[in-house]
């Protein structure tokens, strides 16, 4: 009985071995894993066909897997590249966005003073016809000089447009005054005279505040939407650390290593990964949203008192009313002259040129109608370019903030926010029980997922954050009709990455100061600027200049 017994459960157990065997098999199929590895380009040499024990795996968790060894160090490469391509995505959009609305102001201000210029010589031609044509360059050097200031500063706009007037007026004192002649000694001590005896009215003051008010606001505002593309370029570069890609990794791939490849990982799980990967750029946010309310209130300027379109358009006329003041006050004014510069000598009578009459400028414009706003300049206006910016610049804010959040609702990088129980918590097919951190470098501390050293933040960070707090201070200074110009002191300060650079040096991100206020300084001219002027405060920016470059060099 014993002998037959025997046979017959050795019979047993092999069949209920063979069975298991083949249960086992069929549950553990890395079949669909396989198919999934080598979609993506890699060799399916590296992949088994069914579970294998795990004890190599170094990231994912071990136990029987469907990874080799091989297939896990290829997916942590792949789970980086993704990262990277995600938040390439999303800030290249942003970026995009910055860099079209820079070109198309960029092109709208270049070609405004190009209308402006040919405005005003085609009509200063038809009314003066030789004398202005003779007189030409005088006018031509006042657009170069306002060109030049706009596409690369360094110029003192105030003195230029005084030293406009003042050569105006010698080249006026002496037409109406052709009988008779006039050293460059005598025509500088006539010069003197341009402010007391205001020989073209108040057209020079006015101008001068409008012109400068209205080039500071557009160059500046100009400037800092290259300086906000050229910061999102630089910062969408980004490079995991070791860490970071440990958790990319265990978030994104090592699910398939369970076999579990339709389960996304789930969103808080994602949130707290891309919190910390992310740390550096979440502390971009608050300077990021200073620069930004910084632009918006710059805008509201160019929509107002600042428009350069509603300057630069009428400029002709403005300066033509000028000429016709001086001509009309020209006996008053010479008598002034001659009495402080002293009586001139007559003009051989051989040599007398053209009278008063012959000489005087007889013609007006025709009359100015504010309504008349061009949409020649690129095509546009600039009230609706800036309506448009206006609108981008708000849904910019709290972008870098936002970024993780942003990066987990791709659906390629987690589940929704409404599938909590059924998707990967980095063990396994379950709900995620962590606590969301908190944004920026310093939360890290308590990140249950990513391991950050909250000791040593990214230097490229900090040099964009450096370049927003720069340029929100001259946002706000042009906000005031004030004048900040910077100048660039290493060619280092622009970081790494992939930024296009920024034409015409506008966008620096290290600068020493040279505050200049241009709201006037007569008493009329401080009566038109009252509620507008703030203190550039020269003393604290260089102080903070200062600071920085000491920074710079213990960071080196």
């Amino acid at each position: 009985m014993a002998r037959l017994g025997l046979p017959a459960l050795l019979c047993t157990l092999a069949v209920l071995s063979a069975a298991l065997l083949a249960a086992e098999l069929k549950s553990k199929s890395c079949s669909e894993v396989r198919r999934l590895y080598v979609s993506k380009g890699f060799n399916k040499n590296d992949a088994p066909l069914h579970e294998i024990n795990g004890d190599h795996l170094k990231i994912c968790p071990q136990g029987y897997t469907c990874c080799s060894q091989e297939m896990e160090e290829k997916y942590s490469l792949q789970s980086k590249d993704d990262f990277k391509s995600v938040v390439s995505e999303q800030c290249n959009h942003l970026q995009a966005v910055f860099a079209s609305r820079y070109k198309k102001f960029d092109e709208f201000f270049k070609e405004l003073l190009e209308n402006a210029e040919k405005s005003l010589n085609d009509m200063f031609v038809k009314t003066y016809g030789r004398l202005y044509m003779q007189n030409s360059e005088l006018f031509k050097d006042l657009f170069i000089e306002l060109k030049r200031y706009y596409v690369v500063g360094n110029v003192n706009l105030e003195e230029m447009l005084n030293d406009f007037w003042a050569r105006l007026l010698e080249r006026m004192f002496r037409l109406v005054n052709s009988q008779y002649h006039f050293t460059d000694e005598y025509l500088e001590c006539v010069s003197k005279y341009t402010e007391q005896l205001k020989p073209f009215g108040d057209v020079p003051r006015k101008l001068k505040l409008q012109v400068t008010r209205a080039f500071v606001a557009a160059r500046t505002f100009a400037q800092g939407l290259a300086v906000a593309r050229d910061v999102v370029s630089k910062v969408s570069v980004v490079n995991p650390t070791a860490q970071c890609t440990h958790a990319l990794l265990k978030m994104t791939y090592c699910s398939h290593c369970r076999g579990l490849v339709t389960v996304k990982p789930c969103y808080n799980y994602c949130s707290n990964i891309m919190r910390g990967c992310l740390a550096n750029q979440g502390d971009l946010d608050l300077e990021w949203n200073n620069f930004i309310d910084a632009m918006l209130m710059v805008a509201e300027r160019l929509e107002g008192p600042f428009n350069i379109e509603s300057v630069m358009d009428p400029i002709d006329v403005k300066i033509s009313d000028a000429i016709m003041n001086m001509q009309e006050n020209s006996v008053q004014v010479s008598q002034k002259v001659f009495q402080g510069c002293g009586p001139p000598k007559p003009l051989p009578a051989g040599r007398i040129s053209r009278s008063i009459s012959e000489s005087a400028f007889s013609a007006r414009f025709r009359p100015y109608h504010p309504e008349e706003r061009p949409t020649t300049a690129a095509g546009t206006s600039l009230d609706r370019l800036v309506t448009d910016v206006k609108e981008k610049l708000k849904q910019a804010k709290k972008f870098w903030s936002s970024l993780p959040s942003n990066v987990c609702n791709d659906e390629r990088m987690a589940a929704g926010n409404g599938n909590e129980d059924d998707c990967w918590n980095g063990k396994g097919k379950s709900r995620y029980l962590f606590a969301v951190t908190g944004n920026g470098l310093a939360n890290q501390g308590n990140n249950p997922e990513v391991q950050v050293d909250t000791n040593k933040p990214d230097i490229l960070i900090l040099r964009q954050i450096m370049a927003l707090r720069v340029m929100t201070i001259k946002m706000k200074n042009a906000y005031n009709g004030n004048d900040v110009d910077f100048f660039d002191i290493s060619d280092e300060s622009s970081g790494e990455g992939s930024g296009s650079g920024c034409e015409y040096q506008q966008c620096p991100s290290e600068f020493e100061y040279n505050a200049t206020n241009h709201a006037g300084k007569s008493a009329n001219e401080k009566a038109d600027s009252a509620g507008t002027r703030a203190g550039a405060q020269p003393q604290l920016l260089a102080l903070f200049c200062i600071l920085f470059l000491l920074m710079q060099r213990e960071w080196r």
